[in-house]
């Protein structure tokens, strides 16, 4: 019985933010291209610093190029494991933002365009923050080469 219980409260980290990574990386990677290429049905720079403006994030056109490229490059560099805490600070950074100045007024929920969503990638941010990528990615073939 000591021996299940072990199994049931241990825990190992080494493929969970791998898990994590992947999902997010994608997610942030698709919103910020919407921003800076107009992909995926999104406004491109000039259209998203528009909307910037007017909600008061001035001057839009560099709001707009500063979220995209944290949320473009930022995902990627989640996604493949590189560099993954100052990524994710960035990016962690970046939801605050856009939850206080866009959703926070609409409540929780995404049905109301809510801080929802937002603060699900601002959790997922703050945990790779914490954790680091794990063993699959990019920075621990780094940390290899540079401890040799």
């Amino acid at each position: 019985m000591k021996n299940l219980m072990n199994k049931l409260v241990e825990s190992n980290a080494v493929l969970a933010p791998l898990a994590l990574r992947i999902p997010v990386g994608i997610i942030f990677m698709a919103h910020g291209a919407q921003k800076l290429f107009g992909w995926f049905g999104g406004y491109g720079l000039e259209g998203t610093g528009g909307w910037m403006e007017s909600i008061g994030l001035a001057p839009g056109y560099l709001m707009a190029l500063l979220a995209g490229s944290g949320e473009f490059f930022g995902g990627l560099f989640i996604l493949l494991g590189l560099l993954t805490r100052p990524a994710a600070v960035v990016l962690a950074l970046t939801m605050v933002v856009a939850i206080f100045s866009v959703h926070f007024a609409n409540g929780l929920f995404m049905s109301n365009n809510g801080y929802e969503f937002g603060l699900a990638l601002l959790a997922a941010s703050v945990s790779l923050a914490i954790s680091g990528s794990g063993k699959l990615a990019l920075d621990s073939v780094i940390k290899q080469k540079l401890l040799k």
